[in-house]
């Protein structure tokens, strides 16, 4: 067998393969006995018969037929294998010759693995932010407790800013409900401005029983595009007004939320715990300003294929997402403005990045040897199993081999980031002087 690359581009090749006598002599003594398993003559039961009377039976059309086929399907892997290059789909195959008994030719052409060359990645301009909570972040989180320990009165008054409101609302345009336009039974703090522009404003000065008509129009940078800068008109009945009364924040309701002596106290574990919360989130975003800068850095194409699926990969997640939501994946879309053109368009160029960010990853894991044992895969597999234990199906897929490769290259892959965080973390130490 002889083989000749041909690169097609950064990520697709063309192998072009010649089989001689030797390889096709081969491929028909296995085709031969592949077909002779059906062959049923007079005296023998079928698939019995002694191989030459078998093979004489055959015919001649069906062995060439069956011997080429054979000799592409087991030559394949090797003929990559002797290019080097590792094919990620199943290739696509042309005879482009064939002589039986003497040679034949066939291409075979493949999205590939691009080669990798790897940037600078010890030395990242990325920061981490720096972790910092803000007066204005404590005192929203106070006032949500203090509405937590908040004293509700139901009163015969006209309602005003401040008081809660029980009520029925029917959101229409065009004289049509809209989606998510309606509610029963709906607890509204008025003030809070959870609606838009004036919906509380209009229930001002009402009270129990009150039924009426509050004509409205939507901000044109409402995120619901289908209603952005829209007029409507909401059919609204207050069933209920309660008069609230907030605690007053002193030592006393501070010592009733929790193991604290004042409000210094409660503050200060707020922070603490607004601060963890924010330790996540800043970690990711560092995580994702590194690997930004490091596939910048580096040499790497994304290969279709890879592209393709994980393209699948976001449309699987919105899809589940619009679900949830009550709506198709097209409603989805079209609430938000977009075609389906336009989502492709912004979703491929995310899956193109996901794609050369785990091909850097994957090739800086080889070059610094990062890799994840079996026990590290089990334990978490174990992990899975006690978060997924009340799912029999889930808990069927951990026993799949290639969910348990999945798991290890996922874990792999949070490995390497975590080596390129502390390098990189390193780096930002300033130098020590010596004192003189």
């Amino acid at each position: 067998m002889k083989v000749k690359s041909k690169k097609l581009s950064d990520t697709r090749v063309e192998i072009k393969v010649t089989l001689e006598k030797e390889d096709l002599e081969k491929a028909r003594e296995k085709a031969v006995a592949r077909l002779s398993r059906e062959v049923k003559l007079e005296g023998f039961r079928k698939g019995k018969a002694p191989k030459e009377l078998a093979e004489k039976a055959l015919n001649p059309n069906d062995v060439n037929a069956e011997t080429i086929d054979i000799a592409v399907r087991t030559t394949v892997p090797s003929a990559f294998e002797q290019a080097e290059k590792s094919p990620l789909v199943i290739p696509n195959v042309n005879v482009t010759k064939y002589v039986p008994g003497e040679s034949a030719e066939y291409t075979a052409t493949a999205d590939i693995l691009p080669e990798v060359k790897l940037g600078n990645y010890k030395d990242l301009k990325a920061k981490k932010e720096e972790n910092k909570v803000s007066k204005s972040e404590i005192d929203e989180v106070v006032s949500n407790i203090q509405k937590a320990y908040a004293e509700k009165k139901t009163e015969k008054k006209k309602a005003e800013k401040g008081d809660e409101v029980i009520i029925d609302f029917v959101g229409k345009k065009d004289g049509e409900p809209f989606r998510g336009g309606s509610a029963k039974d709906y607890p509204l703090t008025l003030g809070s401005n959870s609606f838009i522009p004036g919906f509380e404003d209009g229930i001002v000065r009402k009270e129990s029983g009150d039924k009426f008509d509050l004509p409205l129009t939507f901000p044109k940078d409402y995120g619901e595009k289908s209603l952005a800068g829209e007029k409507v008109v909401f059919e609204i009945l207050v069933k209920q007004v309660n008069k609230i009364t907030l605690p007053e924040l002193n030592d006393d309701f501070a010592k009733k939320c929790g193991p604290f002596k004042n409000m210094d106290e409660l503050r200060t574990d707020i922070e603490k715990n607004l601060k963890l919360q924010n330790e996540h989130k800043i970690l990711e975003k560092y995580k994702d300003d590194l690997v930004e800068e490091f596939v910048k850095n580096s040499t790497v194409s994304a290969p279709e294929i890879l592209i393709s699926d994980q393209l699948n990969l976001i449309k699987n997640d919105m899809e589940r997402n619009a679900m949830s939501a009550g709506m198709k994946f097209e409603d989805y879309l079209k609430a938000n403005g977009m075609t389906d053109k336009e989502w492709e368009k912004k979703s491929k160029e995310v899956a193109e990045k996901r794609v050369k960010a785990s091909l850097v990853l994957q090739i800086l894991a080889r070059d610094e040897k990062i890799s994840v044992s079996e026990d590290e895969v089990l334990a978490k597999i174990a992990e899975l199993r006690d978060v997924y234990k009340k799912s029999p199906e889930a808990l069927k897929n951990l026993k799949d081999p290639r969910v348990k490769m999945d798991i290890k290259n996922r874990m792999t892959i949070e490995k390497t980031l975590d080596f390129l965080v502390s390098t990189n973390e390193k780096s930002e130490k300033p130098e020590k002087t010596e004192k003189k």
